[in-house]
């Protein structure tokens, strides 16, 4: 069984990981306040490593039994999170634990991969059936309610995407999807009255950045930076606008643009081959699954670091709009990095037990 272990995507995760640690000490150094947050960063490389090794050798079809306490888990900390969650930035998405805050919906995305897994595997024959795709859509606009009044659009849009993605995997009929796109449209006047002041300001600056230049600022350094690097980058830890601090929240949601500065185009290529080949190790595993569940836990993850690496690195050159994803296993942050290297473990318990491995 260790044997089959996916070394090339353990060790791709890995390089990822240390590339975002170099990148976060880049761009944390210069500032007290978070001069630590490079060395916070390589405890939680560690401890994602502990929990991608322990979820490895969990073996991941005990999770059918686990499946629907999941869901419910899910709910439960996103109703704490909205009676006594912390509220930073305006937002109210944490809980204090007392030594940290976490926050609940970065493995809330992989409780819902579960979840979901298994209802579809379940019922995967009768899923075609109009009945049971209105049961998995009803139980998902619970926790998708639950995130978007945090508020947090970027995350409910996550959320959807990867539910989405997998109930498509999973079969469904074309009927049933127009149905599904036309019942989305005629809810989108009733959704837009619901949007955040802020939502609103990040799709006016998106389509207009002239009309609030306080409010670009951020995306018009990020394209500084960004243009700065050129081909082989200015080198580590000599970006100006990330050194001289006109890049903000350049650890998280921009490191793209501290990389692209100070590595340039080739080593922003390099940084995005490498996640595709975490993606396509991923896909490959998914081929390999011995039953639908495995399959589509796998699949889930897969399109989880696909959705947050297009969105990430479309936020960075402008052609989406600000959201506040994070780059997968190089932006800074405990909760996302640990689940996310805990979600890969999964991956790897599925290939674990398969019987044939046809790929080195």
């Amino acid at each position: 069984m260790i044997r089959h272990f996916d070394k090339p995507l353990f060790f791709a995760v890995m390089l990822l990981c240390f590339i975002g640690i170099a990148m976060t000490y880049s761009a944390t150094i210069t500032t007290v306040a978070l001069a630590d947050y490079w060395q916070r960063q390589l405890l939680f490389t560690a401890l994602g490593a502990i929990a991608l090794v322990t979820a490895a050798l969990f073996d991941y079809r005990h999770l059918e039994l686990l499946a629907q306490p999941s869901y419910f888990l899910l709910l439960a900390s996103l109703v704490a999170v909205y009676f006594v969650g912390e509220v930073k930035s305006g937002a109210q998405r944490w809980l204090d634990l007392g030594v940290t805050d976490v926050q609940p919906t970065e493995a809330g995305k992989f409780l819902l991969i579960v979840f979901l897994a298994w209802y579809l595997s379940r019922f995967q024959d009768r899923i075609r059936r109009l009945s049971y795709l209105l049961g998995v859509i009803l139980l998902l606009l619970i926790p998708l309610g639950l995130v978007y009044v945090q508020p947090d659009l970027g995350m409910t849009v996550t959320l959807a995407f990867i539910s989405g993605t997998l109930i498509l995997i999973n079969g469904v009929r074309l009927s049933h999807v127009m149905l599904g796109a036309a019942g989305a449209a005629a809810l989108w006047p009733v959704l837009q009255g619901t949007l955040q002041d802020y939502m609103i300001e990040r799709i006016e600056i998106f389509l207009d950045p002239g009309s609030n230049p306080d409010a670009s600022f951020n995306v018009q350094q990020a394209l500084i930076s960004i243009g700065n690097g050129g081909w082989i980058g200015l080198g580590w830890g000599e970006g100006t606008q990330n050194q001289l601090h006109f890049l903000r929240v350049r650890h998280t949601d921009f490191i793209f643009s501290v990389i692209a500065e100070e590595l340039g185009f080739m080593g922003t290529i390099l940084v995005l081959l490498i996640l595709f080949f975490v993606i396509w190790r991923l896909v490959r595993i998914a081929d390999l699954a011995q039953d639908q569940f495995g399959r589509l836990i796998t699949l889930g993850v897969a399109s989880l670091i696909f959705f947050q690496t297009f969105v990430n690195v479309g936020m960075n050159l402008a052609i989406f709009p600000v959201t506040g994803m994070t780059l997968p296993f190089l932006s800074y942050g405990g909760s996302s990095l640990v689940s996310m290297m805990a979600a890969v473990g999964l991956a790897q318990s599925v290939v674990m037990r398969h019987r044939k491995m046809d790929f080195s």
